[in-house]
């Protein structure tokens, strides 16, 4: 068995999350959610480009959509800045290649001017491809 050090990621918490419960698989793919969002604090768009699928079309709390690269863009100019981020009892589900994290996402940020702590609820997908969990569009849509 792999071990997952979540500690490494400062700018991430994990809340209510019973670890010693999880899968394997279910363990990876939540190091990937948390490896996802310490690269959003950082603004390592690399990393981000390495987690997430080009087709992947980002959704905001107002409705408006963006695409990876434009959104990528945002992180790297400023407009979107995260200093934290909260995993919130989340709930890891594995079938195969695909596996979701649903969650609160707990965000401390300066979203385009407008700072606060931000509690959003939603679901994150994630396909295994090459033999790493990389983040995709809901595939139900």
């Amino acid at each position: 068995m792999v071990e997952y050090y979540f500690s490494i990621f400062t700018n991430v918490e994990l809340i209510g999350a019973d670890l010693s419960e999880m899968s394997d698989d279910q363990l990876s793919v939540l190091y990937q959610q948390a490896r996802y969002c310490q690269a959003m604090t950082e603004a390592d768009t690399d990393t981000l480009r390495e987690i997430v699928s080009e087709d992947v079309v980002f959704t905001h709390m107002s409705g408006r959509q963006q695409t990876r690269e434009e959104y990528f863009a945002d992180i790297e100019n400023g407009s979107l800045r995260y200093f934290t981020i909260g995993i919130d009892s989340p709930v890891v589900e594995v079938d195969g290649d695909l596996a979701s994290v649903t969650y609160t996402s707990v965000l401390n940020a300066n979203a385009y001017g407008a700072r606060g702590t931000y509690r959003m609820d939603g679901t994150h997908w994630f396909e295994k491809q090459g033999g790493n969990w990389i983040s995709v569009n809901n595939p139900n849509r």
